[in-house]
């Protein structure tokens, strides 16, 4: 799963895998670790609907006496006191308890954030006639707006988008990054617990619930939504912006044609979904599943973009899904992610995409589609870069 075919070529070897193997493939993790690659949709309808065979307890793991402390992906595989490897009743009520929190969100505040934070970040480049889309905009822009809503000042969420972003990308500066993000919020939510205000970290403390929970156990599922919440959010702006600079059905109507932004953001969660691979579940005893013997212990990752792409449900695989929303771009079941927080992520995705076509009508990709490249991660979709020209224009005025 980490070879430059999946880096590069992905969707066919999903389809390779899947004519060799069925629905379910075995495949080998780093350091030739075990693990069984879940292709089918229905296969995985099938582990989600059912959590008391297929584990979201990492704790089950047969393999953990064979890993050691460095292991590359300890960080999305490994024990965590998050919500997300927690179960049964308590995940159901630690689950109530964010999305809860979440749904306090306003929506028209959300777009007033969203706008003003991409018009502070297109400012930055506009003048220039040249910029970066993923890393000037689409990596900066959810991390802002989040902190936002969770009540942090804009400066102190500007500040904390280069250390959210070296956290997901696992880059130099990960660990300080991560440091930092739970300094940061649990100083806001000590502050908030003696002065409230109209924002996350408030309703979260305000729950009938959260006396439920410990502070620590508070701020680790802050920090996961935040952290869940801003990468694939930026990547998909990052991959929406790329299909409709490269595809003729989007491009054709970059001018004025705001319709087609919802229709090219729900194309993309089809055929490049931003989350592309889940680790995972685990078997709580010996199953069968998709034609293979499923062990006790055995880690199952759910290819959520390989589930999109099964020709069970879409046997023409060139049909344009149009309104179809019945992909697995969020996941499913108890562990997928919370409705509030899909409407935010929509929210900021779409504002992002819109704004920046209002603000540069004629921007254009700088090199050929072709030599895009891909960021080499298992588990995301998203582009190491998008450079584009445009005809310069001024600031919107009013922003730093």
């Amino acid at each position: 799963m980490m070879g430059p075919r999946f880096q590069n070529d992905r969707a066919q070897l999903y389809r390779e895998l899947r004519r060799e193997h069925g629905p379910v493939a075995p495949i080998v993790l780093p350091g030739d670790v075990p693990g069984w690659l879940v292709l089918g949709y229905r296969e995985l309808h099938n582990i989600t609907n059912n959590p008391a065979l297929y584990s979201r307890d990492s704790a089950l793991w047969n393999m953990w006496p064979e890993i050691p402390a460095d292991w590359p992906l300890l960080p999305m595989v490994g024990k965590q006191p998050s919500i997300l490897y927690t179960v049964g009743e308590r995940h159901q009520r630690r689950s109530a308890l964010v999305s809860d929190a979440l749904d306090s969100v306003d929506p028209f505040e959300l777009r007033d954030h969203a706008e003003r934070f991409a018009d502070v970040l297109i400012d930055r480049f506009c003048g220039r006639g040249d910029a970066d889309l993923i890393g000037e905009y689409a990596k900066a822009l959810p991390a802002m707006v989040l902190a936002r809503l969770y009540g942090f000042g804009d400066t102190e969420g500007a500040e904390l988008v280069p250390h959210i972003n070296a956290l997901v990308n696992g880059t130099e500066g990960a660990l300080e990054g991560r440091d930092r993000i739970m300094n940061d919020m649990k100083r806001l939510l000590r502050e908030r617990q003696t002065r409230p205000g109209a924002d996350v970290s408030s309703a979260i403390q305000e729950h009938e619930y959260s006396g439920e929970f410990t502070f620590d156990e508070i701020v680790e599922d802050m920090m996961v939504n935040i952290i869940a919440g801003h990468n694939p959010t930026a990547d998909w702006i990052g991959n929406t912006l790329r299909l409709m600079l490269t595809d003729d059905r989007f491009a054709v109507s970059l001018s004025g044609g705001r319709h087609s932004v919802a229709e090219a953001m729900n194309e993309v969660l089809w055929e490049e979904t931003p989350s592309q691979n889940i680790a995972g579940r685990w078997a709580t005893r010996d199953t069968q599943l998709g034609n293979k013997r499923i062990r006790q212990g055995d880690l199952l990752i759910l290819s959520f973009a390989a589930a999109n792409a099964d020709p069970q449900i879409r046997p023409d695989q060139h049909t344009f899904t149009g309104g179809n929303n019945a992909f697995l771009s969020f996941g499913h079941g108890d562990h997928r992610c919370p409705y509030p927080a899909q409407d935010i992520a929509e929210g900021i995705a779409r504002t992002g995409v819109e704004v920046l076509l209002d603000r540069l009508p004629d921007v254009d990709l700088s090199v050929p589609p072709r030599t895009l490249a891909w960021r080499p991660s298992p588990w995301l979709r998203g582009l190491e870069s998008l450079p584009v020209h445009f005809t310069p224009t001024t600031a919107a005025g009013g922003h730093g």
